[in-house]
């Protein structure tokens, strides 16, 4: 005949674990999760401070933006992180790989097709010292421009960006001025 647990026989196989152990347990916890978001903020997304003018008003002096550096398929209209001489900024992609990229004094125009933009307040045009024009798009490249054209330091200025420059795309703006 078989014989049948008790409650109080049942529990009683439970261990207790001691403040000790709880706090270790706590502790590594903690730890795990600190490592995981370290990982994911080193290899899939970055943030950084942005300290210029060239995409205002979208992306405003002092901004902190959200990056996610794995996509590097990009469309005209994306927002990309990158290096100019040692220092990150912001630009939107205007012209990819096989696109050509006209300014003239009517103002940009992208495989011969001009571009009116509603959030753009400024005319589109061209540096005395950069890059003569029209410019076509290389393969592993990308034309950005700044929304604030007349103070952005972008493509006009130093030709194409090779893709691989390129930090990655703007997922979030943080607004950090006012706070």
């Amino acid at each position: 005949m078989k014989k049948e647990n008790t409650p109080n026989e049942a529990y009683s196989v439970i261990q207790e674990t001691t403040i000790a152990q709880d706090i270790v347990q706590l502790l590594l916890k903690i730890s795990i999760i600190i490592l995981a978001v370290f990982l994911i903020f080193t290899f899939l997304y970055g943030i950084v401070r942005i300290n210029d003018v060239s995409m205002k008003p979208a992306i405003k002096d002092g901004d902190l933006v959200m990056y996610y550096r794995l996509d590097k398929r990009f469309i005209s209209g994306d927002v990309a992180v990158f290096e100019d001489d040692g220092k990150t900024t912001t630009g939107r992609v205007v012209a990819v790989a096989g696109d050509t990229v006209d300014i003239t004094k009517n103002g940009l125009k992208i495989n011969g097709a001009e571009q009116i933009s509603q959030d753009i307040y400024f005319d589109t045009t061209q540096f005395k010292n950069g890059v003569d024009f029209p410019i076509t798009v290389g393969e592993g490249q990308v034309f950005l421009l700044g929304d604030n054209r007349p103070q952005a330091s972008d493509s006009r200025i130093y030709g194409c960006i090779n893709v691989k420059d390129v930090r990655g795309k703007v997922i979030a703006v943080i607004r950090s001025r006012g706070i």
